[in-house]
């Protein structure tokens, strides 16, 4: 009895684990993939409309997030996307959140009262039917976040905020090491 139990306990915490750890392969699978060319767009950032591309934001790293304010995994998200782009705010990395809101106002709304300071830009279209950005991003599953390149080359492609933040202390990492290697060279 206690072995039978033992068992149940091991194959269901075991499964838990293998849910937890398997987010990326059951919905980022099909992103796009580490060296690929990211998509060009042009879109609306929520305060004026302006539209702005992602080839103007060329000679910085860029976090795509793409999300929605009706999203719960993205809610969840917001406290640790703003932490990332304040602590990596000195390696020049820019945050773009990419909302699929269809409602301007909701949108707005929802941006002001999470204090969500970094570009926010969304289509006000549906997601998978309207919008061409989830189209070209390969946007089965919301958050996906996407880290470019300064050559507008994508590192990374995830769904999981835990990689990202990953990504970016590696990215933080080699910064550090450039810099002393630098700092060695001039002494």
């Amino acid at each position: 009895m206690k072995k039978t139990l033992l068992f149940i306990i091991a194959f269901f915490v075991s499964v838990s684990n293998l849910m937890a750890e398997d987010a990326d392969s059951l919905y980022a699978r099909d992103l796009l993939k580490p060296g690929a060319e990211a998509p060009d767009f042009v879109i609306s950032t929520k305060e004026n409309g302006q539209k702005i591309s992602l080839k103007s934001l060329r000679g910085h790293y860029v976090v795509l997030d793409f999300w929605a304010s009706w999203c719960p995994d993205c809610r969840k998200d917001i406290p640790k996307i703003k932490e990332l782009s304040d602590r990596f705010d000195i390696l020049n990395v820019e945050f773009v959140g990419i909302s699929f809101d269809t409602n301007k106002e909701v949108w707005q709304n929802f941006i002001k009262q999470n204090k969500m300071d970094w570009l926010q830009f969304s289509e006000l279209k549906k997601w998978k039917k309207e919008t061409k950005i989830d189209q070209a991003y390969h946007i089965n599953w919301i958050p996906t976040m996407y880290l470019i390149d300064p050559e507008g080359k994508i590192i990374l492609g995830t769904v999981e905020i835990k990689k990202l933040e990953a990504a970016l202390e590696k990215l933080h990492e080699s910064f550090i090491s450039l810099a002393r290697k630098r700092s060695c060279l001039t002494e």
